[in-house]
């Protein structure tokens, strides 16, 4: 499975990366580092040579499932300038672009949002190493045949990538118990790049998702702490949010998966949602007393939460 042959890859590079190392791999063409080598540094140019073609296979094999994967021109730079091994060309075997018959498909098209369609990959990929490790075969076949569906009716990356959140969340609603959808979320979100520390991490979270046009724009307020249980809680709205309802619930992956990401101690125990005047309001809650709940997607409540 795809999970199995990302896990080892990831494994492959992570045992390569240096703590404070010179080197990174970034985006020859746009500067971005995506996937799986974000955040990491190298200690020496062979050895991040090495990452490269370590993460174009990463990549190679991730696009077995979806040939519409954002392309990238992986190169290695020190301290943050280019330079590039006196052999490599935009055509060489290190851009990943020009590799074998899974590098097919138009790298970007009109109208497309190149780092939010990377950044949902990043998703799908974690989630994907996180399905394969905790061994739920079953479920990531289920989100690989969903996506293959949507696939063969959608032709923008764009769209196809956020249709790819949407049936992955609904899959780990329907496969998996609260407890292991958590887990799941946890390993995810443990593989993707570490953010910045933020004083407000669901500020963090929601500003994220609308810097990447997951949502236009949002509202939150400050975390209140219930004296009772502990538990912390703060009201979002969320406008233009990019997902769409299924079945009355909504898709709450991303966001859920970010604040995993950001929460450390802190997790995710419930999001309450409602629609009204256009707009998606929420409650969410965490706390340190509980290894989580599955909230990929959450049921959509009438009137307002309370």
């Amino acid at each position: 499975m795809v999970g199995t042959t990302l896990i080892q890859i990831r494994n492959h590079i992570e045992t390569l990366a240096a703590d404070e190392g010179d080197f990174t791999i970034v985006c020859g063409r746009t500067g971005e580092r995506p996937v799986p080598t974000a955040g990491l540094t190298f200690g020496d140019r062979a050895t991040a040579e090495n990452a490269v073609r370590a993460a174009t296979q990463y990549r190679s094999a991730l696009r077995r499932y979806d040939p519409q994967l954002p392309y990238y021109d992986l190169i290695v730079t020190q301290d943050g300038k280019e330079r590039p091994t006196p052999a490599r060309s935009w055509g060489s075997a290190l851009d990943e672009g020009h590799i074998g018959a899974a590098a097919v498909g138009n790298p970007k098209e009109e109208g497309d949002r190149p780092e939010r369609i990377e950044f949902c990959h990043s998703v799908a990929a974690a989630v994907f190493e996180a399905l394969s490790n905790t061994g739920h075969r079953t479920v990531e076949t289920a989100v690989m045949d969903a996506y293959f569906d949507l696939a063969e009716t959608i032709s923008s990356p764009d769209e196809l990538c956020l249709r790819l959140l949407e049936s992955m969340a609904t899959e780990l609603h329907a496969h998996l118990e609260s407890a292991e959808q958590a887990d799941v979320l946890a390993r995810a979100a443990s593989r993707l790049p570490t953010p910045p520390e933020s004083a407000d991490s669901l500020e963090a979270t929601l500003g994220e998702m609308e810097r990447l046009g997951l949502v236009g724009s949002y509202s939150c307020s400050s975390w209140t702490t219930n004296p009772d249980d502990g538990t912390k809680s703060a009201d979002i709205t969320l406008k233009e949010y990019a997902l769409s309802a299924r079945n009355g619930r909504l898709p709450a992956l991303p966001v859920v998966l970010d604040l995993y990401r950001r929460r450390g101690p802190w997790k995710p125990i419930s999001l309450h949602v409602t629609r009204a005047d256009g707009e998606w309001r929420g409650r969410v809650a965490v706390s340190t007393e509980s290894e989580g709940v599955g909230l990929a997607s959450v049921p959509i409540h009438p009137g307002v939460p309370e």
